[in-house]
Parts: structure tokens; sequence; C-alpha cells
């Protein structure tokens, strides 16, 4: 412990022998150090906070989510920057003043694109704009002035952007959907006169909607359905014949007891049991004909009162009926026959003709595809016109301005006290340094413990240095001298550090 106190000291010594080196090192780096410190121009900041309400009650129902609104602010906000707006910003503050052509216009724009920050908070809606003029050509006050001006510009393009942008976008996206909506309502007519055009030349081939294949396919569909109800129709046709034909026209006269004779009772019990559907081959049916043939072959029973007759009611009700279904039995046959014949008519043409059918498909799938086209473009220009109404008309975007541009009192950078207090710490260290590294290289030892170790011999002793009175004297002043120049260098560090706030008080 006692040698490394010993080598202190030793070490000290030879640092104060050469006090005087250390100080003009000093004082040669902080006065370098100090000069390229005030040579730094000092930096403004100006610092606006903006609040960016995105929500609205319409957007959701017109297929606007919060992502698309969040979407456009951050397109807002990564092209505030952009190089037109720059330009806008230089030509409207005081920066223009210095600006003598576009080349000017160009360096001005590239320093504010350095010196301008736009960031989002945690909160997406808060967003801060600050802005840095540090041009060594002006005056702390007009770079402070400069800063707010910028700041103040942003603010103004950014709430332009967000309400007028929106509007200027949706005009132009309709102007191009109204252009190509007028295209494809040329593509979409020329189409439909082709259709027409087609249907003229093959009009009545089988009408109604569909190509040719289709209709066709829809005919023989319907003959099908006409077959299927003609064999219903003939067959309730033949059952009307039937009847038809086992009732007679008139019923006998009246007998001389005045009732029916027994022929009119028995052919009207007949002509019910037929009537009510019973075949020829049925029991009750066969026996009432044989009462009939017997009745007829011995004169009719009703004697010479009974030779009168009167209309059968069944008779013409079973006739009116077969005349119903007859009817519907030709109105079937005569739409099959017409249907058939244009089916036959429409396949002798395929056969003539066969690319009829692929043409009148191709020009079907061009106008749907047409159609279809213009459809969407229509519902796309309604969709993106109300969306630019609900954006401008109902305030889709909420713009406040929470901090207004500050107007810089005081520098943001450089921090010059500290940057002067750093120089003169450093001129200290380094006329230190540089006093402690002559103290290494000269050859002298500075104990008689070194000069033994470094010897390798004994040494006797040493003798102590003797100073007189006229040297105490002269060392004395020395000190004053040395303890004079060392405090002129702390003052002057202390005037530059009063010099620097005086200066942030005159901006």
């Amino acid at each position: 412990m006692a040698g490394l106190y010993d080598e202190l000291l030793v070490l000290l010594h030879g640092i104060w022998s050469r006090r005087w080196v250390a100080l003009g090192v000093a004082w040669g780096i902080c006065m370098l150090g100090w000069l390229g410190v005030a040579l730094i121009p000092n930096s403004y900041q100006s610092k606006a906070r903006v609040y960016v309400n995105t929500q609205s009650l319409l957007e959701d129902k017109v297929g606007i989510t919060q992502v698309q609104s969040q979407q456009d602010l951050d397109r807002v906000r990564s092209t505030l920057a952009s190089a037109e707006n720059l330009e806008k910003v230089v030509r409207d503050t005081d920066l223009s003043q210095s600006v003598s052509g576009p080349r000017d216009i160009a360096a001005k724009i590239t320093t504010l694109r350095e010196n301008i920050t736009v960031m989002a908070q945690a909160d997406p809606s808060m967003i801060d704009i600050s802005a840095i003029s540090a041009d060594s050509a002006l005056s702390d006050g007009a770079n402070a002035r400069i800063a707010q001006q910028v700041v103040q510009k942003l603010i103004d393009i950014f709430q332009e952007e967000n309400l007028s942008g929106d509007r200027n976008q949706t005009k132009q996206s309709l102007a191009f959907l109204d252009q190509q909506i007028a295209a494809r309502g040329k593509q979409l007519e020329a189409a439909d006169q082709r259709r027409v055009a087609f249907a003229q030349r093959y009009v009545g081939l089988l009408p109604g909607a569909g190509s040719i294949s289709q209709r066709m396919d829809a005919a023989r569909v319907e003959i099908n359905t006409i077959d299927s109800q003609l064999v219903q129709a003939q067959s309730a046709l033949s059952a009307m014949n039937g009847q038809l034909i086992g009732t007679p026209a008139t019923l006998p006269g009246i007998s001389a007891s005045g009732g029916a004779s027994p022929l009119a009772q028995a052919q009207s019990n007949l002509a019910s049991m037929r009537a009510r559907g019973w075949t020829a081959n049925h029991p009750d049916v066969i026996a009432a004909q044989r009462e009939v043939d017997a009745l007829r072959k011995s004169g009719g029973g009703g004697g010479a009162g009974g030779t009168g007759s009167t209309p059968n009611p069944a008779y013409l009700s079973i006739r009116s009926m077969q005349a119903e279904r007859a009817a519907t039995v030709q109105a079937l046959q005569t739409r099959r026959a017409q249907l058939q014949g244009d089916l036959n008519t429409m396949t002798s043409r395929q056969v003539d003709e066969p690319g009829v059918a692929s043409e009148q498909e191709k020009l079907d799938s061009d106008y749907v595809a047409v159609k279809a086209q213009y459809d969407k473009l229509m519902s796309d220009r309604e969709e993106i016109r109300l969306r630019g109404e609900v954006k401008t008309e109902t305030g889709s975007v909420q713009f406040r301005v929470i901090q207004p541009p500050s107007t810089p009192t005081a520098p943001s950078a450089p921090n010059r006290p500290l940057l002067l207090l750093g120089v003169l710490i450093l001129g200290i260290g380094a006329g230190i340094g540089v006093a402690f590294a002559l103290g290494q290289l000269k050859g002298t030892f500075p104990t008689a413990a070194r000069l033994e170790k470094a010897l390798g011999l004994p040494v006797a002793g040493s003798i102590s240095q003797t100073i007189s009175a006229a040297q105490v004297a002269v060392e004395k002043h020395r000190m004053k001298w040395f303890a004079g120049a060392s405090g002129g260098l702390v003052a002057v560090y202390l005037l530059l550090v009063v010099v620097e706030f005086v200066q942030r008080g005159m901006a």
C-alpha cells in the first residue's frame, strides 16, 4: 500500500513539475474547441400535435371500414413530406426570401425533408409534427420563426389533404368511371344490335328466350308434356264415346196409366248405370240390357199410350262432355304439330347452317359479358359517389389542433453550455495527459528505489533538493501567474456560457 502511495506522489509531482505545459495545452485545445462550438449553428425546433378522428356513423353503412379510413390517414401522413407539399412550404414561408431559382427550391426541399418529422403516437389518432430550422445564414430569431411557419404550413396541408383530397380523388374516380361506362355502353348497344339482327334473320323459328339449342330443348320438353296430356285427353274422349254409344238420345213416351212405360224405365236404368261408369261386362248392366232387349221384342210394353218420346238429359250431358274432350284433344294435337314443325325447321336449318347455334351462343355470351361489366361499373360508380358524399358531407375526418405550433425561444441543438463544459474538461484532461507523457519519456529517476532497480546495484543514499529564499519568492510569483492563467481559462468558459444565455434571451 505504501508503495502505491509513493508511486502516486511521484506521478503527481511529475505532472506538477510540468504544469505550464499542461496549462498551455489546455488553453490551446479549449480555444479551438470553443471556436468550433461557436461555429455550430443553432437549431430551433417547433412542435405541434393534432388529433384526427376517422370514425363516422355512416362509414360502416357504405362499406368504409375503420381500417380503410386509417389507411387513408396513413397515406396522407406518408405523403405529407412529398416534394410537391414541401415546395408549397418553401413558397408560403420566409424560406422563399432566400430562393432565386429552381435549384434553390430543390436544395430547400432536401433540407426540409431531413428536418421534418411526422410521427404517430400510441393512439393512432394523435400525430406529432415537428420541424427544425438551422440555417447559419439566418439569425436565431429568423430560424425560430421559420420553424414555426413550416409546422403551421404542414398542418394546413394536412388538413387540406384530408378535407379536399377525398373530394378531388372522388371526382377523378367518377370521371374515369364515366368514361369507362360510356365505352361499355357503346359496346353493350352494339352487342344488342347484333342480337336483334340475328333474331330478325331467324325470327319465328322458336319463340322464347335463350339460345337456339336452349329453345330446341325447351320445345322437346314441351312436346313430351303435350304427348302425356294428349294420351290422357284421348283416353277421356274414348270413355265419353263409349258412354254416348250406350245412352239413348230420346226416352220413350208415357204409359196409359200416366207413368213411364216398362221399356222407358228399363232404358233409364241402363243409362243410369252407364253414366256411373259401369262397363258392358258388369252383371247389372248385362241384366238391364237383356231386359231392354226383351221389352223391345215384345213391343215396348207401353201400349198405345206409349208411342211418344222425349230427349234424354243424360245423353245431352254426355254429348257436351264429349265435345269438350274432343276440343281439348284437337288443341293439343295442333300445338304439338306446330312445335314439331318448328323443331323440324330449326333442325334442318342447323343441318344447312351449322354455325347458327354457335353464332347465337357467341352473341349471347358477348352480350352477357359486356352487360356484367357495365352493371359492375355502374355499381362501383354509385358506391364511390356515396362514399365520397359520406366523407365530405358528414365530416368523416374530424381534425383538431391539440397543441398549436410552438414558437421556440431556445435552440433545441446544440446544447452549447454542455459542449463548452465538455471542451473545458477535454482541454484540462489533454493538458494533464501531455504532462504525464512527457514525464514518462524523460530519462530521470525520481526516487532512489527506481535507480537501484534500474542499475541492479545498491544505492547508498540520495540528496534532497535545497531551495533558497530567492527561489521560494520566484516560485510564489510563478504560482500566482499559474493560478491566474488557470482561473482565466475557467473565466472564459463562464463568460461563454453567459453569452450563450444572453443570445438565447435575445432570440
